[in-house]
């Protein structure tokens, strides 16, 4: 008899593990949450700065363990993709117009998302 109730306990305590550790799995990383606006960014946008007028999204090509590498990935293709709205010009993430870095986590992989609108320094 006790031997059954025992059984239950250790199936309930391992279904109750399971859903914690699903739920972790998929969850966004929140300690690495860099989508809060820039504290030193203005509210309208700076006056000299040239934006474009469409958000871009910038990821890698899947998964990854090195979070850094994600990181980095994601803010290339999304360079990539602003080239193609201000050709001939050095552009940079952090000039970006409501831009915003973050990261899906799967247990110890993570896919990385740039977004922004890109922003250029106004000709002289």
């Amino acid at each position: 008899m006790q031997s059954i109730a025992l059984k239950k306990i250790v199936a309930i305590a391992a279904a109750l593990g399971l859903m914690t550790l699903t739920q972790q799995a998929f969850a966004q990383d929140d300690a690495f949450d860099l989508s809060v606006p820039k504290p030193d960014a203005e509210a309208g946008g700076s006056a000299d700065l040239e934006c474009g007028t469409e958000m871009l999204t910038g990821s890698g090509p899947g998964f990854t363990a090195d979070r850094d590498k994600a990181e980095t990935v994601a803010i290339e293709d999304w360079m990539e993709k602003a080239a193609k709205v201000f050709p001939d010009t050095d552009l940079d993430f952090d000039l970006a117009k409501d831009s915003n870095l973050s990261c899906a986590v799967q247990g110890l992989y993570s896919k990385c998302f740039a977004d922004g609108i890109p922003c250029k320094p106004k000709a002289e």
